[in-house]
């Protein structure tokens, strides 16, 4: 691998002072990822990160960024020393943009941020070097990582940038100079923080800051707020979406069990484009990533036909078929894994999607195959939260869904808003429901299960797993 950092470069980034010459070809914040080459930052959150450089350098980093010199590591180890870590690691972010010729792609937005990012991933895969946020490091030291890793030969990089807090965005966005913007769309998430839907469509269009002059915004024309999502005069802003009057308009998306098949009219233009995962939301993020290549000097055509190969990873939206008989393969439950985060926007749109499916009868212990929703707590909504759990018994995708399991105080609401003939159980915890899988689904079942992070709702879903065999859908057989 090339050298991504010098000790020459990164004290001259940092304004620190190297002990010794090496040559780093990652950046790493985590000693159980770490890769030998690694320059390992030792930044403090929950733990100093400074009480692991000895065994960041003992599985072979190249140096490490510090603050002083770590008890049980010599003074001629291989360190940059600086007087804040977290400043040097933003400094040494906006030396690596500045030295990177890319197109640089910025996305925020409530939900839609990290399937939007590895879309763009996708579609842009074939048009030169992409450079793209590992995981959803999206927050004050997730964007100067991303920054701080990219190649100086990048072609096309997307960061993705996130916020809980008013204030959040425009300095990131400022920090990776953007060419391109995209807002995915507004919806009441981290309401604990904020005083209205408003507020939040402010703070998310602050990411035009960070848009350099004669940039492009590309902003979700059919939410409310969208007249909110707007920046200087000095940038060119388009929208998306299904209205009329939408720059990329969404003509129409087809769903079958495993794809979506949309149309898009963009001017005179109309192009096809297929995704590996129903939803009309993931057609909607195709549609923003479509624009986004567009407005990079990307190939259009080409990004159309890449977005194929793209799917959902694990956690946000991924289908899995647990197969439940070793001889008839055709006998499983189709699992959903969207146990990653949960906001309304994002668990309306995971029920629409689970409306849609299609269960099969006649092959468990219940005779009809059953849409079978595992839904737990979504957090930081303030005092709207039991309203906005409560609410979701009465979205008209609810009617086609057969049981509901809830977890969570904030999720008891919905339970007892639901018809009795779609409440399942409700429990407190993950942990509880993942100690009786056999109890919340059955072969034929199509079954969702999603909330937010702190909820360990992926626990569910392993335990469900766990009664059979996840199979790839191409290796699966029929009934």
């Amino acid at each position: 691998m090339s050298v991504l950092w010098t000790a020459s470069d990164a004290a001259t980034a940092t304004g620190g002072r190297a002990t010794t010459e090496w040559g780093a070809t990652g950046v790493s914040i985590d000693t159980r990822s770490i890769e030998p080459g690694d320059l390992f930052v030792a930044l403090k959150d929950v733990r100093d990160g400074h009480d692991f450089v000895a065994q960041a350098l003992d599985k072979g980093a190249a140096a490490a960024l510090v603050s002083r010199v770590p008890d049980g590591v010599s003074e001629d180890a291989p360190l940059l020393i600086v007087d804040d870590v977290l400043s040097a690691l933003e400094a040494m972010g906006r030396a690596a943009r500045a030295r990177a010729a890319a197109k640089m792609i910025g996305i925020t937005g409530s939900v839609g941020k990290t399937s939007t990012k590895e879309m763009l991933r996708t579609a842009l895969s074939g048009q030169g070097h992409v450079h793209a946020a590992e995981k959803s490091f999206n927050n004050h030291w997730g964007v100067p990582l991303t920054l701080a890793r990219m190649p100086a030969k990048t072609d096309f990089a997307v960061i993705e940038i996130g916020m809980n807090h008013p204030g959040e965005i425009a300095p990131l966005a400022v920090m990776a100079q953007l060419d391109v913007a995209i807002i995915t769309t507004v919806a009441p998430a981290h309401l604990e923080a904020f005083n209205s839907v408003e507020d939040i469509a402010r703070e998310k269009a602050s990411i035009l800051q960070g848009v350099t002059p004669g940039g492009v915004a590309i902003v979700n024309g059919d939410v409310e707020t969208s007249a909110l999502l707007s920046g200087g005069i000095d940038l060119r802003r388009e929208t998306f979406g299904q209205n009329e009057t939408a720059d990329w308009r969404l003509v129409e998306a087809i769903s079958s069990d495993e794809t979506t098949v949309c149309r898009v009219q963009h001017g005179t233009q109309s192009l096809l484009f297929k995704l590996g995962a129903p939803g009309q939301h993931f057609a909607m993020n195709g549609l923003a990533a479509l624009a986004a290549v567009h407005a990079a000097g990307g190939d259009l055509g080409q990004a159309a036909v890449a977005l194929a190969e793209w799917a959902p990873p694990a956690g946000r939206g991924k289908k899995h078929f647990i197969q439940l008989d070793d001889i008839e393969s055709g006998i499983g439950i189709d699992l959903f894994d969207d146990a990653y985060n949960a906001n309304p926007a994002s668990v309306g749109a995971a029920l629409d999607v689970l409306a849609e499916t299609t269960p099969q009868d006649n092959i468990g212990r219940v005779a009809r195959g059953r849409r079978v929703a595992i839904l737990g707590d979504m957090k930081e909504l303030g005092p709207t939260g039991p309203d906005l759990h409560a609410a979701f018994a009465g979205r008209p995708a609810m009617e086609k869904i057969d049981r509901v399991h809830c977890v969570g105080p904030l999720m008891k609401h919905l339970h007892e808003a639901l018809p009795e003939d779609k409440r399942g159980f409700w429990a407190e915890t993950a942990a509880e429901l993942s100690a009786r899988p056999t109890q919340l689904a059955d072969a034929g079942d199509v079954v969702m299960v999603k909330g937010s992070l702190s909820m360990k709702m992926a626990s569910i879903v392993d335990a469900i797993t766990k009664l059979g065999q996840s199979v790839d859908k191409n290796e699966r057989g029929t009934p």
